[in-house]
């Protein structure tokens, strides 16, 4: 007879908790929705909560401030810097603005802030990942492993490659640019609360990613808005 060890008492208060935790908001140039919408997407979709991740700025979770977020969702503070080497996910902090810092700089900056520093779509030639010469010398714990929006499968097949050789936390999101697009990838994290502490902590232990490609038409309307910001509606009527 197969014996099964019975579970703990902190086994058994764990609950799987699933996140997309890289996309944008209209607060980023290229992207088109709310904060707002991108929350009431990843509710629809069964998720526990999301990082909200514009590039460069940290205006969402300003205006977040004023927002009242649903009972049981959790919006994990974070942003994508545009580092001097390419792009870094910062997760479950706020950064000032640090466009063009060098990697290395924006890590520490993350880690000191109490968050967790991981490099998007690295590989990916094409939307300024960041390359491996960098990425071997970065204090990092976690990488992104599967982004839905590279150019090419094969940027994914390397960061995956990449993280198994040198033991990384693999992440899994969308990269959403519309609300249509939250929760396409999603990381899943064994949790014994749900709050930001009981997630960084979580994401440090490491979670399980699971991926799928953007479809044709979310490609499209990336893309679109990528090269001609039209369907960008931030507050106040800018694009």
């Amino acid at each position: 007879m197969l014996y099964t060890a019975p579970a703990s008492k902190e086994m058994l208060s764990l609950m799987r908790h699933r996140f997309d935790l890289h996309m944008h908001s209209f607060f980023s140039k290229d992207a088109a929705s709310s904060p707002e919408e991108l929350i009431a997407a990843a509710r629809m979709r069964g998720l526990s909560g999301i990082a909200i991740t514009d590039h460069d700025t940290c205006e969402a979770h300003e205006y977040l401030k004023s927002i009242r977020i649903p009972d049981g969702f959790l919006v994990i503070p974070g942003v994508e810097v545009s580092t001097a080497e390419g792009h870094l996910l910062c997760i479950g902090a706020t950064l000032p603005f640090m466009k063009g810092a060098p990697a290395a700089e924006v890590v520490a900056a993350a880690r000191a802030a109490g968050a967790v520093p991981a490099p998007a779509h690295p590989f990916d030639r094409w939307r300024a990942g960041i390359r491996p010469d960098v990425l071997d010398v970065l204090d990092i714990d976690a990488i992104e492993v599967f982004n839905s929006a590279v150019t090419s499968p094969r940027f994914n097949e390397q960061a995956l490659a990449y993280a198994t050789k040198r033991g990384l936390k693999p992440l899994a999101s969308s990269d959403a640019h519309h609300a249509s697009a939250v929760g396409v990838s999603t990381t899943t994290f064994e949790m014994d609360e749900l709050s930001l502490p009981a997630f960084l902590a979580a994401m440090r232990r490491g979670g399980e990613p699971e991926g799928h490609y953007l479809s044709f038409l979310e490609g499209v309307k990336k893309h679109f808005a990528n090269w001609f910001r039209a369907t960008n509606r931030r507050p106040g009527g800018t694009v």
